[in-house]
């Protein structure tokens, strides 16, 4: 896309934002900060190490993009990977402190980026001070009750003397009981103080699918009286999305349904998979998901690289056209915007969470799959049906895919081509237009008898929006345009000739 175009883009009618949360209409960057900044696997709890400075790099990067809105975690003081807590007021001494992290939230915010972050409320670490006194005092310990399955009369491997749950077996994790309200309680306080201190947006659930469901309607409820518009979103890898994301729990879950679609239909040639999930989740008359917005991602901290995950690369940006445009909210993780590969190693997530210099990178911004991104975001953030719009299935077969997002007064086409040759499809535009324009190259196509014909090249695909009304309204633009600079040419020639007579 041309800079002028671009700039076209940008320079949208953006009054339907003021009317629409932050977090539906977002398009996000994930951040894993230990690992982008090359921080010790450890944390040996000695010096602060300050690295935000790192991270303040991103924010112009971020922009660029078109981001609206970081998730950056794990943050708080942990003993190694982040997620085994030991302090949830502190922010890891690897990253920095306190007052680096909240001026780089005031950034961020300066630049229009909401920030959320991590939080682990399932489990702590065996550092966290309420498993320490038990360690401690054992059946004398007022947080007897702040773990489950606490028993004396068993041990683990660390031979504490008693044994305890944990999440998925691993003992450093010490499941917390979120029965307790003392637990609940406590947890609030530190919701509550992250927005007071910090001014976050809001909180990526950890775990959310195993968390206990009335302490995900607590939070959902009082932290409507922190900070409006706070967002709550889960990670959810299976089951219903419904009974997580609704009006009474969270806002959002993580699309892993989505997400798997999304590589293996494109490996598979197989487009079915990805409209049968799209069907099953948003389907207004029983999707699972329906009315809600799910947070779509490619890749994320926890699994393999989109660019190592795919057969073809070339399918990169079908996968990332797709995750723009299908109803959800999208996000880059850090990297892939360069087509970063990684693969887990051995159950090592190191590979995938590498440390990255922006400087190292500048050269593959002009190049890639980078470009594209930006050209997305943008159009993202022009076009109100591409957020709040109706899916519709417009087209299916295993290679090509076209659907519509659509309301009362704008309907976005988009069209997916995942053949490794060109391909010419006949897309049925049910909307009584004269013609679609593609929004990028500005071509219009003829609509007769409600059926386009639309070239797509090999494993590419285009976005359209619908009838002439705004193609006027730029052509009527242009026109005044064209008219003001033929206007001030004479006046400068007249000025020239006046000049001219009175030499």
């Amino acid at each position: 896309m041309t800079e002028k175009k671009l700039e076209s883009v940008c320079a949208a009618n953006e009054e339907w934002k003021e009317k629409c949360p932050w977090y539906n209409r977002a398009v996000f960057y994930h951040i894993y900060p230990l690992g982008l900044c090359g921080a010790e696997p450890t944390n040996e709890k000695k010096e602060v190490v300050h690295r935000f400075d790192r991270l303040m790099e991103y924010i112009p990067h971020m922009k660029e993009l078109s981001v609206t809105a970081l998730y950056i975690g794990p943050l708080f003081e942990s003993t190694g990977h982040g997620y085994e807590t030991t302090d949830y007021k502190m922010v890891d001494r690897r990253l920095g402190d306190n007052e680096d992290f909240k001026a780089f939230v005031s950034e961020c915010h300066n630049k229009g980026i909401k920030v959320v972050v991590d939080g682990v409320f399932n489990h702590t670490g065996r550092e966290f001070f309420a498993f320490q006194d038990i360690r401690e005092k054992k059946g004398n310990s007022q947080y007897i009750n702040w773990y489950c399955g606490i028993n004396f009369g068993g041990d683990t491997e660390f031979h504490d003397g008693f044994s305890y749950e944990s999440w998925h077996g691993y003992r450093i994790l010490p499941r917390l009981n979120l029965k307790n309200p003392a637990v609940c309680d406590y947890l609030m306080d530190v919701v509550r103080y992250w927005i007071s201190e910090f001014e976050i947006d809001g909180i990526r659930l950890d775990c959310a699918d195993v968390l206990d469901f009335d302490f995900m309607r607590r939070l959902r409820s009082e932290t409507k009286t922190m900070k409006e518009e706070f967002w709550l979103m889960g990670e959810v890898i299976h089951g219903d999305y419904g009974r997580y994301a609704n009006d009474g729990m969270l806002h959002s879950v993580t699309d892993y349904e989505l997400h798997k679609g999304l590589y293996s239909g494109h490996n598979d040639h197989n487009y079915f998979e990805i409209a049968h999930t799209v069907k099953r989740l948003f389907d207004p008359n029983g999707g699972l998901a329906r009315g809600q917005y799910l947070y779509t991602f490619t890749e994320n901290h926890d699994v393999d690289r989109l660019a190592s995950k795919l057969t073809n690369k070339d399918h990169i940006k079908d996968v990332y056209l797709l995750a723009y445009t299908l109803p959800g909210i999208p996000s880059i993780y850090y990297g892939g915007e360069f087509g970063m590969e990684g693969k887990k190693v051995n159950g090592s997530d190191e590979p995938i969470r590498p440390a990255l210099d922006l400087k190292d990178m500048e050269e593959k911004k002009s190049e890639g799959i980078y470009p594209y991104l930006v050209m997305l975001g943008a159009i993202k953030g022009q076009y109100e049906a591409l957020t709040k719009g109706t899916y519709q299935e417009l087209m299916l077969t295993n290679r090509q895919y076209a659907f519509a997002r659509s309301l009362e007064k704008q309907t976005i086409v988009v069209a997916a081509n995942n053949d490794e040759k060109e391909a010419v499809i006949r897309v049925r535009i049910p909307y009584g237009v004269a013609c679609i324009k593609d929004v990028q190259t500005k071509e219009k196509i003829m609509v007769k008898d409600q059926m386009a014909e639309i070239q797509l090249g090999a494993v590419s695909g285009r976005i359209f929006v619908c009838g002439c009304q705004e193609t006027e309204e730029e052509e009527k633009k242009e026109g005044k345009e064209y008219k003001e600079e033929k206007g001030k040419e004479k006046k400068e020639e007249k000025e020239y000739n006046n000049e001219e007579k009175r030499e």
